[in-house]
């Protein structure tokens, strides 16, 4: 293991992850966003459109581009040897052109499986104003420390649960 990875005895409940802020998000990425995913729909880069047309207060933030976020904070955070397994997510609100996003996870629960650990993490973005967009769930396999990195690819048959050591 790199001596940057996290180790499932490294994470406790309650931990906040380290937060990922992203933005002020432009009209530019909002394009290339479109351009890489082939979304085409124009109130995510047509300002006229989508104000006048559908009566939008502005250029909309992809939705599946906030949930890139949410990946990448979880990845960065469990780093190379761990795996982010489950994801889900509400989406609440939009958010527009122009805002700033911070995606934030904590910790909920943790529990010990035959070679990793699992940890049940609550997740969300808010903006610049502490607008909530999106509020979900995520759950991350940890190899613990001295172990194996969570196998690849990754097999939740084996996350049989094991009682804590005392």
């Amino acid at each position: 293991m790199t001596a940057h990875q996290l180790c499932f005895e490294d994470v406790a409940i309650g931990d906040e992850i380290p937060e990922l802020v992203r933005g002020p998000l432009t009209s530019v990425h909002l394009m290339r966003w479109s351009a890489a995913t082939e979304n085409w729909h124009r109130i995510h880069y047509d300002f006229p459109f989508a104000v006048e047309h559908d009566k939008l207060p502005g250029l909309l933030i992809h939705g599946d581009l906030k949930l890139q976020f949410v990946f990448k904070c979880l990845m960065d955070w469990v780093g190379d040897n761990g795996w982010v397994w489950k994801v889900s997510a509400q989406f609440r609100d939009v958010n527009l052109a122009g805002e700033t996003l911070t995606i934030c996870a904590r910790v909920l629960e943790r529990e010990r499986a035959k070679d990793f650990g699992i940890v049940n993490l609550s997740i969300g973005i808010r903006n610049e104003d502490g607008d909530e967009s999106i509020r979900g769930s995520a759950v991350v396999a940890l190899p613990y420390r001295g172990g194996p990195a969570v196998p690849y690819p990754f097999q939740p048959a084996e996350t049989a649960k094991v009682a804590e050591e005392a």
